[in-house]
């Protein structure tokens, strides 16, 4: 941020309740051009609400306060663009005003309302905004409007791509992307967008540390060269420090703190003590994979390796977590072993008391016999947003018992998910949409633990969560382990969550098997670069 900044957006004392509870309570900061904003908290502190709110998402009005925005208008073609003193319009070189604009006074018809949200990028968590049956430029092609000439739109295109590092994927469809590279597509149709507010929600929770980095570089980048204004949330204070000029600490929708990044991240890490106690206790194999392989073909790509060859057993009990980059085959391994895809060679199989079930048979008889005891929690998971967070846990997902044992069970597997009980009676007949991402991410685990199933896969089961939650599910996943004897496969790019919560780690790398051992075995062994990937992401990212 230039020094001596205009003033772009003034907050001033916005308040904001769901249910009755202050998700924000008189929020007031200044951002100026070019300028980073960093928000940090655990899940519920109110980044996200204060996030969609400065979006101008109806659903998040202020109840209190006020949102003002500083644009230059040009009064001849209604463009809008930075408050920059004496700039001609863009679009017809006409001259132009700057305009002090009270969004949340706008009429909801407003064609100002209207032309300012379209000028406002986001990225929101784990949402994937893409056309999965296009190709990777074809949705960059989309975001770039139709005003804009072939040539033109062909030479910007590769130029976002380039920025994203995804060059590679240019012909590629949206739907066949690992997440992490649909996140950086994503990315890149937002910037496409030629906005003048970027607002990045947990931007990268999901991915390895080098392609977070990587986004990171390139947010900040775009910043500096356009002069808009960023405002980014994280619960990990190495995102805020390398991104952000000014942090502020949100926590139960209070401020904290405002003011330089390192100091604001040092005062909301106080107290992070991150040593848990494994005891392990393993059984026999509970899946067998031989020299698995899952080949497609693609018309853009050819064949493509996504598992090449992975051979090795989970035994019962045993927590595994599984590693590497954007791209490696973790999610598709994990995916074979679910019975969700099948092998194109090879062998998965789950034990089934004495049985072994072979996970290519299709059908009851086939791997039916084991689906009903896995359970999986996806990276794109999905509550009933119409039920309550009660419903959720019981009668939307078929658990058949008295409402009370069943709000009861419902209670305590929350509990072990990392709520506080004052959380408990606070979501449990709160509504999806009134809830966190971060929360929402805790009871979709909830869902999946409350059926008690004999292996559990969790597919990046902490991208949203605060360093504290991250040890609560951490400390839930062992005790499921040590009282319901279930057996745990984790997608993770969380290192320290990996460290902390796993027995042994599986590092993939283009499809294939790199290295097993304890997780600490694995990153001792880990050449420079993959020991920099691996242990910079973890619980800072």
């Amino acid at each position: 941020m230039a020094e001596g900044a205009e003033a772009f957006i003034v907050i001033n004392n916005v308040s904001k309740k769901f249910g009755g509870n202050y998700v924000l309570r008189d929020i007031s900061a200044t951002i100026h051009l070019g300028e980073i904003l960093g928000l940090i908290g655990r899940s519920g502190a109110g980044k996200s609400v204060l996030i969609n709110m400065l979006r101008g998402t109806e659903e998040y009005r202020p109840d209190a306060g006020s949102v003002i925005y500083r644009f230059n208008t040009c009064n001849t073609c209604g463009h809008l663009d930075l408050p920059f003193p004496g700039r001609k319009c863009g679009k017809c070189g006409k001259d132009m005003e700057v305009q002090e604009i009270d969004f949340w006074a706008l009429d909801k018809d407003d064609p100002l309302r209207g032309a300012i949200h379209r000028r406002i990028a986001i990225m929101l968590q784990r949402t994937f905004a893409l056309f999965g049956d296009m190709s990777v430029i074809e949705n960059i092609f989309e975001a770039l409007g139709p005003d804009m000439d072939d040539h033109r739109k062909i030479d910007r295109s590769l130029e976002l791509l380039n920025m994203v590092n995804l060059q590679h994927r240019v012909t590629h469809i949206a739907r066949d992307l690992s997440g992490g590279e649909k996140q950086r597509c994503v990315l890149a149709r937002q910037l496409a967008r030629n906005p003048l507010l970027f607002l990045a929600d947990e931007p990268t929770g999901t991915l390895d540390p080098q392609t977070a980095d990587m986004v990171h570089e390139t947010l900040v980048k775009a910043v500096r060269e356009s002069g808009m204004a960023m405002v980014v949330t994280s619960h990990w204070p190495k995102a805020i420090n390398m991104m952000a000029d000014r942090a502020i600490w949100l926590e139960s929708g209070e401020m904290m703190k405002i003011g330089p990044p390192e100091e604001v991240t040092k005062e909301f890490m106080v107290g992070f003590e991150p040593n848990i106690e494994k005891e392990v206790d393993v059984g026999q194999p509970l899946i067998r994979i031989e020299n698995a392989k899952r080949y497609f073909y693609s018309y853009a790509r050819g064949v493509v390796k996504a598992v090449d060859g992975v051979t090795f057993d989970v035994n019962e009990k045993e927590i595994i977590g599984l590693v590497g980059l954007s791209g490696a085959g973790k999610t598709t391994l994990s995916r074979l072993i679910a019975g969700l895809n099948v092998v194109s060679d090879g062998k998965v199989s789950v034990r089934v008391g004495d049985d072994w079930v072979d996970m290519s048979v299709p059908g009851p008889e086939g791997r039916g016999r084991a689906t009903q005891y896995i359970g999986i929690l996806h990276q794109e998971f999905t509550l009933y947003p119409f039920d309550t967070i009660l419903q959720n846990l019981t009668v939307c997902i078929g658990i058949n018992l008295p409402a009370e044992l069943a709000k009861m069970k419902a209670i305590q597997t929350l509990l072990a998910v990392g709520f506080t009980r004052t959380q408990v009676d606070r979501i449990l007949y709160a509504y999806p949409d009134t809830l966190s991402v971060g929360e929402k991410q805790r009871v979709a685990l909830a869902q999946v633990l409350i059926r008690e199933p004999r292996l559990v896969i969790l597919d990046e089961p902490t991208g949203t969560m605060d360093p504290i939650t991250k040890l609560s599910v951490a400390k839930s996943v062992l005790t499921a382990r040590k009282e319901l004897g279930e057996t745990f496969l984790i997608v993770s790019h969380d290192m320290d969550f990996v460290i902390n919560c796993c027995d042994r780690a599986v590092f993939m790398k283009d499809g294939k098997v790199v290295s097993i051992g304890k997780p600490e075995e694995i990153v001792a062994h880990l050449t420079d670069r993959e020991a920099r990937i691996m242990l910079e992401g973890g619980a800072e990212e």
